[in-house]
């Protein structure tokens, strides 16, 4: 059945959770923690309305670990959590991106480390942009820095982790997951017009024979499939790596997304994402009315980052500022795109502070002002 699209005020954290349902998200495993509450109650509100399969787990440990198995299954599966949570759920993240299992996840980031506070931060972005998990693997990021934006890439996530077999996070923070603002709702996508995984998912051995194991396919039966992230031959196991590296090099040619504003002149470029990159967009108008050239770069994916764009712009003089709610995260992504050819700026905050349009105008006005 398709639903019409509908346009609705809603909090960030329900927008991701329906946009998630109208994607096709067949099992969500979860467990609460604020700044994310929102989202596990609106889902166990909708899944069970539309005999779905929700489910609040014992622990983020849990959640996590079902999601693994349902998405083995070749369902569509997600969790969400806050950043205390999502440390928890590394360990099968990290499982999932070496068996090659696509899912999706939200983390709402607060401020840390530790328990830190439940104000909203950007201090993940070195976990989520290295995988977070031990091992060599990535992870898609896709930070939204709207409710709408929110919607618009959870519903695309679930594709994007099946297209590249691999685990897809949004990256919010307190204030995307916690604002209200209106919301066109993408329609809901037909379960049967899903792809199927019919080469790697476990499960559905045979419509007439259930779990056999047999690889008599002409009585319809598939030979069995094994799915782990298990390699005991280290020459297998670098051989596995360096295949889905490949395969991730593919995703940095073909899915790295960004938005520009204001950068085809621009002296100073100011790079910010989420959050931050609302109060940036500010920030840059107001130095644009007072006759400063600068200009916006948001990265929308953290993970691919965009290094070329970054490059490029180096190439033609521009100067750089980051603002970020962490201690200079994004930074070092941005030093390493440009190679330290041009001075690359830190405006941080930390702990749930954001910073205001006001004090990164007049970061921007001192860095350009002196070159008057």
């Amino acid at each position: 059945m398709s639903v019409q699209s509908d346009k609705r005020l809603m909090k960030g954290n329900e927008a991701i959770a329906e946009a998630a349902i109208r994607a096709g998200c067949a099992a969500y495993f979860g467990y609460p923690i604020t700044p994310q509450n929102e989202l596990i109650a609106w889902m166990a509100d909708r899944m069970p309305e539309l005999g779905r399969v929700f489910i609040q787990a014992e622990s983020e440990i849990s959640a996590v670990n079902m999601v693994y198995g349902a998405a083995s299954t070749g369902a569509r599966a997600m969790t969400s959590s806050s950043s205390p949570g999502i440390s928890l759920k590394q360990e099968g993240i990290s499982y999932a991106a070496g068996a090659d299992i696509p899912f999706v996840y939200v983390n709402m980031v607060r401020g840390g480390p530790g328990l830190g506070s439940i104000a909203p931060a950007q201090s993940d972005y070195i976990q989520s942009t290295r995988g977070g998990g031990h091992g060599d693997y990535r992870v898609i990021v896709l930070a939204p820095n709207s409710v709408q934006e929110a919607a618009d890439l959870t519903y695309c996530a679930f594709d994007l982790a099946e297209k590249w077999r691999m685990p897809v996070l949004i990256l919010g923070d307190g204030v995307i997951g916690q604002m209200m603002e209106g919301v066109e709702l993408p329609p809901m996508r037909d379960p049967d017009s899903l792809p199927a995984a019919s080469d790697w998912a476990v499960g559905k051995m045979s419509s007439t024979s259930g779990g056999s194991t047999s690889p008599n396919t002409s009585a319809g039966i598939r030979s069995a499939r094994h799915i782990t992230s298990l390699e005991l031959v280290p020459e297998i196991l670098e051989e596995k790596i360096r295949s889905r590296f490949q395969r991730y090099s593919h995703v940095e040619r073909e899915e790295t997304r960004y938005e520009e504003t204001f950068c085809d002149d621009a002296e100073l470029i100011v790079v910010a994402y989420g959050t931050s990159a609302r109060v940036a967009l500010g920030a840059v108008r107001l130095a644009r009315d007072a006759g400063l050239k600068a200009g916006l770069l948001r990265p929308i994916t953290l993970w691919p980052f965009p290094s070329a764009a970054l490059s490029a712009a180096a190439d033609r003089g521009s100067s750089f500022l980051s603002v970020e709610m962490s201690m200079g995260q994004m930074r070092d992504d941005i030093r390493l795109s440009v190679k330290d050819r041009v001075p690359v700026d830190l405006l941080s905050h930390a702990g749930g502070v954001v910073p205001s349009e006001e004090e990164v105008f007049e970061r921007i006005h001192a860095i350009l002002g002196g070159k008057e």
